[in-house]
């Protein structure tokens, strides 16, 4: 059993659900990212998703490009983001990290070198944006063999036959991108997204997350109802960029975001 697939268990037995947060490795700084790890789990992160600065990232609106660049002013690379989970599991080897980027970088180090380094550092799962399952005959080979989860996306306008597919090559857990669009680009529509979820439930076994759109606690726990754990991403994100000059101040933003979250995701806890 993964780390990624324990921790949702548990919290399954116990009525609840996840709290998935995503921040950029590498902003505002490289120096600053294992502290604010810390600080999302301390805040009630289930999971984190780091991403892995990217110069060209599709699938993300204007406030993670910003992030990214902010990384890669400083240099931030995949390896560095290893190195960053490493650093992190000196201190909590119970947190599951997934990291979530483009196909690029890891093209560039060697898809096996990559598993392999990612493997010995503590990651846990992949989520590789632009890699659908039909193109990942060479890359999920080399996660399965290593324990690492594979991670895919599903859309509003996936097909039943194609969420089928997807979750025969996933594991883990599926991401549900809930609008149409860019990260942080929209307002959710939780009916529409009860409705997609509970179908996608029919189709698969595996856990449901739920990502866009979910910018404060009530949205989150209108996810909560409907999902098996919420992802939160471009809030934290515009967070981090606002508080950028000052660490501890980042810190307490960040704290004084996630914290309600979690709260009112406990409160729906059966």
């Amino acid at each position: 059993m993964s780390r990624i697939e324990g921790v949702l268990k548990a919290l399954k037995g116990q009525g609840r659900k996840a709290l998935i947060p995503y921040i950029t490795a590498g902003d505002p700084h490289p120096d600053v990212t294992v502290d604010l790890m810390h600080t999302l789990v301390k805040a009630g992160a289930d999971i984190i998703e780091l991403g892995v600065p990217f110069s060209d990232p599709m699938a993300d609106g204007p406030v993670i490009q910003l992030a990214c660049e902010r990384a890669l002013v400083h240099g931030t690379s995949l390896r560095q983001v290893i190195a960053m989970v490493k650093e992190f599991r000196k201190t909590d080897d119970a947190t599951p990290v997934v990291l979530m980027g483009y196909l690029n970088p890891m093209e560039a180090m060697g898809y096996e070198q990559f598993a392999d380094a990612a493997k010995e550092a503590g990651v846990d799962g992949i989520l590789t944006v632009d890699l659908p399952p039909e193109e990942a005959d060479e890359v999920a080979p080399l996660f399965t063999q290593r324990n690492l989860d594979a991670i895919f996306l599903l859309a509003p306008t996936t097909t039943d036959d194609r969420i089928r597919a997807i979750s025969e090559h996933s594991s883990g857990y599926v991401y549900y991108v809930s609008i149409k669009g860019v990260t942080g680009s929209a307002t959710i529509n939780v009916d529409e997204v009860a409705q997609k979820v509970n179908h996608i439930h029919e189709l698969t076994a595996l856990p449901v997350g739920v990502g866009f759109g979910i910018r404060d606690a009530e949205t989150a726990a209108a996810v909560g109802r409907v999902s098996d754990g919420v992802i939160v991403g471009s809030v934290l994100v515009d967070t981090i960029a606002r508080n950028q000059a000052d660490t501890d101040q980042l810190k307490r933003a960040l704290t004084d975001l996630l914290h309600p979250m979690r709260e009112a995701l406990d409160s729906l806890a059966s």
